[in-house]
């Protein structure tokens, strides 16, 4: 008998699965989805090759990691505003 690969940890909703910030996310605060940061930013094609397929369209990227530009330099706040 084959043993099933490992599930994938759960996504924690409020933090990045790129870089584990911060995301900022609107919805996750309770607040609508319309005053989300990400409504207005482009999200880097970068960005999206970086996520697994389960993570598209479910998994909230912190500003700088969706701009491509990487997670926030050692003793910044990850996910700060770009």
């Amino acid at each position: 008998m084959t043993a099933a690969p490992p599930s994938p940890a759960p996504l924690d909703p409020s933090r990045c699965p790129l870089c584990g910030g911060r995301n900022q996310c609107a919805i996750e605060a309770g607040a609508p989805a319309a005053d989300c940061w990400c409504m207005a930013a482009a999200v880097s094609a970068q960005a999206l090759a970086q996520l697994a397929p389960g993570q598209r369209g479910t998994a909230c990227l912190c500003p700088r990691c969706a701009a491509g530009t990487g997670p926030a330099p050692q003793g910044a706040a990850a996910g700060a505003p770009i």
